[in-house]
């Protein structure tokens, strides 16, 4: 795994960011730090106009998170898990059960609101954990690997989902190993690789400036080479 080196990112409002790279390239380094999990040895960042250096607490108000390992009670129920995370965020009464049922539904999950989560599919849970991250209605959401591991059908719906979130205004950044699928869902997409940004820009324009690409793929090859990177 690499340490970020001098990068340098402006995310605007309503974008959908895609973070790309091999295997420790520094992605999940990158998404830790934005979220405050990380504190960075240098530099700074600003997220809807907030330093964090002095509005951490603010900052971490309007933001989501939704990490690539299950942030979730395996002998919870999937509404116990929500109302337990939604409750963390200030929210309760009749308007967290409302959009805990209102989520449930839209990806899928309400007549599995009271099954277990240890009983759940991989993208069942994939499901639940994400919204876990967005009952707050975070103006930047941040996910890392969001459909790894699932079938097709989840993967649309959390796709699906995440177009409508950033529909009606949330920004997402999310890091991803699947180049066709960041390609066709993001705005504007950064390749990093050994702890520094290569490229950034929107999928087209990534394509026609890397000489002979026809896809993000070639593009990625093309930045980062064929070589195995086996991140431990």
């Amino acid at each position: 795994m690499y340490s970020l080196n001098d990068v340098s990112l402006e995310i605007n409002q309503g974008q959908i960011f895609g973070l790309l790279g091999p295997n420790g390239a520094g992605k999940t380094t990158l998404i830790s730090m934005l979220c405050g999990l990380i504190k960075p040895t240098s530099g700074h960042f600003t997220i809807d106009s907030l330093n964090y250096t002095h509005h951490s607490s603010k900052i971490k108000k309007i933001i989501g998170v939704v990490p690539q390992e299950y942030a979730l009670y395996p002998t919870l129920t999937a509404r116990e898990n929500l109302h337990y995370f939604g409750s963390m965020y200030g929210l309760k009464g009749n308007y967290l059960k409302d959009k805990v049922i209102e989520t449930l539904d839209l990806l899928g999950l309400l007549k599995f609101a009271d099954k277990r989560i240890e009983t759940f599919s991989g993208g069942m849970k994939r499901r639940v954990n994400l919204i876990a991250g967005i009952l707050h209605n975070p103006k930047v959401l941040f996910l890392d690997e969001p459909t790894v591991g699932v079938d097709v059908q989840s993967k649309n719906a959390i796709i699906d989902y995440l177009k409508f979130l950033n529909q009606n205004g949330t920004t997402i950044i999310y890091t991803s190993h699947h180049l066709a699928e960041a390609e066709d869902f993001c705005t504007h997409i950064a390749i990093l690789d050994r702890g520094r940004i290569y490229a950034q820009g929107t999928p087209s324009s990534l394509i026609a400036s890397t000489e002979e690409a026809r896809n993000l793929e070639e593009v990625f090859i093309s930045l980062t080479g064929k070589d195995f990177r086996d991140g431990i």
